[in-house]
């Protein structure tokens, strides 16, 4: 089959469940030209040295050919350096190092106690939909609490940040069709978010959205549009990507029980369980649109200047040239090397706060479920093949253990 036929065929949601096969496939042509003119890498160490590569944009606005633009500017992640870098710097001063240390780890005690409360509330039945009572409302609510978004608002910004998530990278429908959806999300979650700038400017709070509005460093403050690219970058890669850890991360467990008993007994085995979880069933499988500033020449093949680059992170994480037997689901490997959190200048922002949420849901879940087993294998998936994981995960065990700590 022809290498750009595999890449279509990825997309396609008939391949959501189990896309790795058509991943080793693309990976015997490491870097492949599509039909519109842009390219795929997918193997792992091409995929890490274009992270790396000041010739890659991540501003697609610099493409030769640039996609609809959205009606606001791109959050940082969507910026080259210096840009870029002040206004990562000044979201992180109210975020992590080294002007706010403590701030996920002072956090640790109320991700238990809200973890413990979404499990409490399974204990008077036998059956869940892991993503509806668990997956979902945990990072929502860690990230409505950092952020200051107030938790009853959830129902107005869920549908938003679902539809600009859907129309992310490669999908269903057409282009114009996908963007004024997407047009559409952005403006309404961008005024709703607004409002909230606009009262936190005048009575600032103990949260990260006042931070931003009055914060200010080195490199000054952040304008209007600034805070409001922001913060609606950390309020939905704050929720969304973590949903798919955890569920991805409760299905391969299911799918192990001998891993999930050993979970239950070793504390420690979820921080190994959490990092292979990233390489194995990573949320973000793809990086798409980078651009390339010059020619770039990677494994042979010169891709031009102005051409458009997807990354398929989830390729590159199991690539057997980098890990030995890829496929295969190990918490024990003494070296988990993996693209989850992407790379480079870009690496995730969130990503201290993803790990430990996952490592605590997975943990209690593992602790307090007693005989938990999969209603549906595979479970309905997303949508989405960019951010990939499944829309609802039911599963039926037979109690509810009371919590003991973490």
């Amino acid at each position: 089959m022809e290498p750009a036929r595999i890449y279509e065929q990825i997309h396609q949601f008939a391949n959501r469940a189990d896309p790795y096969t058509l991943y080793a496939e693309l990976r015997k042509t490491p870097v492949v030209k599509l039909e519109d003119g842009s390219y795929v890498v997918s193997t792992y160490e091409d995929i890490v040295s274009l992270l790396h590569d000041p010739r890659v944009s991540s501003d697609k606005r610099k493409l030769a050919h640039p996609p609809p633009a959205d009606p606001m500017p791109p959050s940082f992640i969507g910026t080259d350096p210096p840009e870029h870098d002040r206004l990562r710097r000044l979201a992180m001063r109210h975020f992590g190092p080294p002007h706010s240390p403590l701030v996920v780890e002072n956090m640790r005690g109320e991700l238990h106690e809200i973890v413990k409360e979404l499990i409490d509330g399974l204990a008077d039945r036998t059956r869940a939909d892991l993503v509806d009572d668990v997956a979902y409302p945990f990072p929502v609510t860690v990230i409505c609490r950092l952020l200051g978004v107030p938790r009853e608002d959830e129902s107005r910004f869920h549908s938003w940040a679902d539809e600009i998530v859907e129309t992310l990278g490669v999908g269903e429908g057409s282009v114009e069709e996908r963007a004024e959806r997407r047009k559409a999300a952005l403006l309404a979650l961008g005024g709703y978010l607004g409002e909230l700038a606009r009262s936190r400017r005048e009575n600032p709070r103990d949260d990260l959205l006042s931070g931003l509005v009055t914060g200010e460093g080195p490199d000054g403050s952040m304008s209007e549009i600034e805070v409001l690219t922001t913060a609606t970058l950390l309020l939905i890669a704050g929720h969304e990507t973590t949903v798919n850890l955890i569920t991805n991360g409760m299905l391969t467990l299911l799918r192990n029980p001998g891993l999930l008993e050993r979970l239950r007994d070793e504390p420690d085995l979820v921080i190994g369980a959490v990092e292979e979880l990233l390489r194995f069933e990573p949320p973000v499988q793809f990086l798409p649109q980078r651009c390339a500033l010059d020619d770039i020449t990677v494994a042979g093949v010169t891709i031009p200047k102005g051409s458009s680059i997807a990354l398929a992170l989830a390729s590159g994480s199991r690539d057997p040239a980098h890990v030995h037997d890829p496929d295969r689901f190990d918490p024990d490997r003494p070296y988990i090397q993996h693209l989850g959190f992407g790379g480079g200048i870009h690496s995730c922002f969130g990503a201290p706060l993803a790990r430990l949420e996952a490592q605590v849901a997975l943990r209690q879940l593992a602790k307090r479920l007693v005989n938990p087993r999969l209603v549906a294998d595979p479970p309905p998936y997303r949508t989405s093949s960019t951010l990939r994981g499944p829309r609802h995960l039911a599963i039926e065990y037979d109690s509810v253990l009371p919590y003991q700590g973490p």
